[in-house]
């Protein structure tokens, strides 16, 4: 017997206002390198985009396939990004922040409703919600956290080409045992969160000696 897979749907409530909502999202809070990514979006609801889910949970190409078609036929969407200074400087949570206001800020549309994945929410101007688990209850989420993913991941893969010995195209920058071992062979790079645990412990070896950063 066949059995339908139950659906969490976003409901709006009779005090919801009515007009465009946008999802937030974000990817690269967790790796040891490259910036954190958010991106917003506000899907046509006459337009259905097939497939749509937590980018964590879909292949890589699943993902591209859905960038290209969250692209043609949403209303609009824009990403925003905060850098590995800025990280460094105001901390990843705050730095988190910034890249989702920067992605709303963006937006072509200014949406009436900001639904943020997560518990926390930057500061907007804009009526806003956090959702934890949003990424995979909310469509309009899940398109931003796909949109957000594979940016960021491109990005990688394009420092890869300046900094091969690290080997950012495969692990996109997260803290694996091969990028750990190329930390502690080659240090790190301009690229590198340089107060993230395992990259500060890069800087200065057992004997005292400083490590220079990479700047390609």
């Amino acid at each position: 017997m066949r059995t339908r897979r139950a659906t969490v749907v976003q409901k709006r409530l009779e005090w919801d206002p009515l007009g465009l909502w946008a999802g937030v999202d974000e990817a690269g809070r967790g790796p040891l390198a490259g910036p954190v990514v958010a991106a917003a979006v506000i899907l046509d609801d006459t337009r259905r985009i097939r497939g749509l889910a937590d980018s964590k949970v879909l292949t890589a190409l699943a993902r591209e396939r859905l960038y290209d078609a969250i692209r043609e036929k949403a209303l609009c969407c824009a990403v925003g990004e905060a850098s590995v200074a800025e990280i460094d400087t105001l901390n990843i949570l705050h730095a988190t922040m910034l890249a989702m206001r920067r992605a709303v800020e963006g937006l072509r549309l200014r949406p009436v409703k900001v639904l943020v994945d997560g518990n926390r929410l930057p500061q907007l101007d804009v009526l806003s919600e956090a959702i934890v688990g949003g990424d995979a209850k909310v469509k309009s989420i899940s398109a931003a956290s796909i949109i957000a993913k594979v940016t960021r991941d491109r990005m990688l893969r394009e420092l890869h080409e300046q900094f091969p010995q690290y080997g950012f195209a495969a692990h996109k920058g997260y803290g694996t045992p091969e990028h750990l071992q190329a930390l502690r062979t080659h240090g790190p790079c301009v690229h590198h969160r340089r107060f993230f645990g395992p990259v500060a412990a890069t800087f200065v070896t057992d004997d005292g000696a400083t490590v220079s950063v990479q700047v390609g």
